[in-house]
């Protein structure tokens, strides 16, 4: 068999980083695990090739060639991979349709042939069966959750490293946590799954053989969601690996605000090598939290959790979120105040949005409010329901935050405040290689030359430069991340 595996393009959205990735000469951000896991699921035998749209075409002559064309995407990605499955139709080939954008809506889907849903692990197996056999079906579901220990290596020889900006490693699915607007625990149930030890540690040696050395981030959605093993097992080893190898990875991931109530935990993080966490901190308003069910953000200073965190050496990122019933119009400033005071730089601020098979969509359509089906962009000016706030009042307010948070002076006040009270435990900070010497040149000439915050950004970069030069590298990445934020903000509107 001739595989062809289709990664499809991402729309410009706050994550694509699309505008930072010029400075860096890079193509995408992160390379499609799910896809190269899939590959390594299918028979050795057959030949696979991968393309994955985001850092190279899609030729006709690529999908002719091809006996299946297996295509995995996310709901961002859905305009992208209809386009696809229409070239595909075109030019006859049949199509094996898998991920979380045809797991949420394969209604949509039925003219694909093959609908590979749920996790690869227990439904692949099933229509690879069904294929030998001569007897495929359209869809494969499953209700039950795979044990993801017997998940394979992702097959790495499929892509160039040299594309991407970071590798990416997945540890566990599912997150203990159920917030009403989030998927993840309808995708992936509220027992984290976690893989082995040996699992971790055979992937990290995957990705130093193929010649990585730099930023590895760690895709679960709440890593944090057995923090025993973490403790006991995964972070140690991980601390003897990277000591062993001269710390060749940094580490970034996806965690719950509680990381701040467990010292030893974020330690162990920071030895390990960890340098980066994402927290859905989601709003201020407590009323909003209970609406949503973020239990685990109530009843705690939100603040005082977050320069915790930060105080142990790990940055943290923010996901934010406007347009719950209980929000008022003070929110826009309060929020706006929030994300000043705490220092986080990378904020990502979007509009309530109900994704498929959440609590919250059942129950905007049990009362009549949804419109229609999320897009899986929350950062686009778009909201797929009648919210209580007028309308108006509600994207007006939306804008106001971003144009305050991204504009330069704001944005470079919060990147000095972060940096002034940011005291990485680490030795290592400063990561050298030839695209950090070129994003450098390319801010000056860019942002300290010609762009509107020249000002902010000599202010900065001395500053940074003479008072903390092992943070220079991190305050120009910031630089680069704030123009790439503003130009994604200004271009929706």
């Amino acid at each position: 068999m001739n595989i062809l595996l289709v990664y499809p393009m991402y729309p410009d959205t706050f994550w694509s980083f699309k505008h930072a990735l010029k400075f860096v000469s890079k193509k995408a951000s992160f390379p499609p695990l799910g896809l190269l896991t899939v590959a390594s699921m299918l028979p050795k035998d057959w030949c696979k090739k991968l393309i994955d749209m985001n850092a190279n075409d899609l030729t006709d002559d690529d999908i002719i060639w091809a006996d299946f064309v297996f295509i995995s995407a996310m709901s961002i990605q859905s305009e992208s991979a209809n386009l696809v499955i229409e070239r595909c139709k075109i030019l006859n080939a049949k199509i094996v349709a898998g991920g979380p954008l045809f797991t949420s809506s394969p209604e949509y889907y039925k003219d694909v042939d093959h609908l590979v849903l749920n996790e690869a692990e227990i439904t692949l197996p099933q229509f690879l069966n069904d294929l030998s056999n001569g007897k495929p079906k359209q869809k494969y579901t499953s209700d039950e959750w795979a044990e993801i220990t017997t998940t394979p290596l992702p097959q790495w020889d499929l892509i160039s490293i040299n594309n991407y900006t970071s590798m990416n490693v997945q540890y566990s699915r599912g997150c203990p946590y159920d917030c009403d607007f989030c998927n993840i625990t309808v995708l992936y149930g509220r027992r984290p799954r976690t893989k082995t030890k040996g699992q971790v540690i055979a992937e990290l040696d995957a990705l130093y053989s193929y010649g990585w050395r730099g930023p590895v981030f760690f895709v679960d959605d709440n890593f944090i969601g057995n923090k025993v093993k973490l403790k006991r097992e995964i972070l140690p080893a991980i601390i003897e690996w990277n000591e062993k190898k001269a710390n060749p990875f940094y580490f970034n991931t996806e965690v719950s605000i509680n990381l701040a109530d467990d010292n030893t935990l974020m330690q162990l993080m920071v030895k390990a090598g960890f340098e980066a966490v994402f927290i859905g901190i989601e709003t201020p308003n407590e009323e909003s939290l209970a609406e949503c069910n973020k239990t685990q953000n109530i009843n705690r200073d939100l603040i005082s959790s977050i320069k915790k965190i930060q105080e142990f050496g790990l940055e943290v990122q923010g996901g934010f979120i406007v347009g719950f019933d209980n929000d008022t119009p003070t929110i826009f400033n309060k929020l706006t105040n929030f994300i000043q005071e705490s220092g986080i730089v990378t904020a990502m601020v979007g509009l309530l949005n109900a994704p498929n098979g959440t609590k919250l969509q059942k129950r905007l359509i049990s009362e009549g409010r949804l419109l229609n089906d999320f897009t899986g962009n929350n950062t686009d000016f778009s909201i797929n329901f009648i919210p209580r706030m007028n309308p108006k009042i509600l994207l007006d307010g939306y804008k106001k935050v971003l144009n305050t948070i991204y504009s330069p002076k704001y944005y470079y006040e919060r990147v000095m405040r972060f940096l002034k009270d940011f005291e990485p435990k680490k030795k290592k900070v400063f990561h050298l290689n030839p695209n950090y010497i070129l994003a450098l040149f390319k801010s000056i000439l860019k942002l300290g030359v010609i762009g509107e915050e020249r000002i902010y950004y000599w202010k900065l970069f001395f500053w940074s430069l003479f008072r903390k030069p092992q943070l220079f590298s991190l305050a120009i990445l910031f630089t680069v991340y704030g123009y790439h934020f503003r130009k994604i903000s200004n271009d929706y509107y």
